[in-house]
């Protein structure tokens, strides 16, 4: 019964916190949505909300995470696997009606500084996010450089995309600008392709 509680509160806080941000969800919204005895937050959250919102937050850092590694895996062309990114993000938001987008946008926005920890996991998820899909531009033959401008357009597009749908409650926008970043990052694949022989000549024997 304990882990359930548990369980009930740290489901319960996700689901609010991706609603509402860190300062909009209260104590009492997570008791009421938990359905999770007033004593029972301290019980097994000894720090309070605090705790209980780093934790949730980190968790759902770790899946994202999980996920974007595996998509980007599944494909050996870049360009096909940011394509099904996009398709899944629009998918996500189909499924939920719109109502729910990035895990720690929320959070971002409002501004938790006050929270280093909470500041220190969503500073460390898009360093994280972004640092997979440059290496992953990065091992298909795009420089660095170019590699790191590209990660940074398809996060930020997606982050974008995410509330502008929301907005609209039109899943369009993200196949739209998934075509344009598609084809940028085609160009930019094979450029590096033809770059590289060049690239070896110049070395020594």
């Amino acid at each position: 019964m304990a882990t359930d509680t548990r369980t009930r509160m740290i489901e319960a806080t996700a689901l609010l916190i991706r609603q509402r941000g860190y300062h909009g969800t209260s104590l009492n919204d997570i008791l009421s949505a938990s359905g999770a005895p007033r004593g029972s937050l301290y019980f097994h959250f000894p720090g309070g909300k605090d705790q209980l919102v780093i934790e949730v937050t980190r968790d759902s850092v770790a899946k994202v995470t999980e996920r974007l590694a595996a998509d980007l895996a599944a494909e050996s062309d870049p360009a096909v696997a940011v394509r099904h990114i996009y398709q899944s993000v629009a998918r996500m938001l189909e499924e939920n009606e719109f109502s729910l987008g990035c895990p720690i946008a929320p959070v971002v926005l409002d501004g938790p500084n006050d929270v280093p920890d909470l500041a220190e996991i969503c500073r460390s998820a898009f360093e994280q996010w972004i640092g997979l899909l440059r290496q992953t531009f990065v091992r298909a033959g795009v420089p660095e450089q170019r590699a790191q401008a590209l990660a940074l357009l398809v996060e930020s597009s997606l982050e974008g995309l995410m509330v502008i749908a929301r907005a609209t409650r039109d899943r369009t926008p993200l196949a739209a600008v998934a075509d344009e970043v598609v084809a940028l990052i085609e160009v930019a694949v094979r450029s590096g392709k033809v770059a590289q022989p060049a690239d070896a000549a110049d070395l020594p024997p």
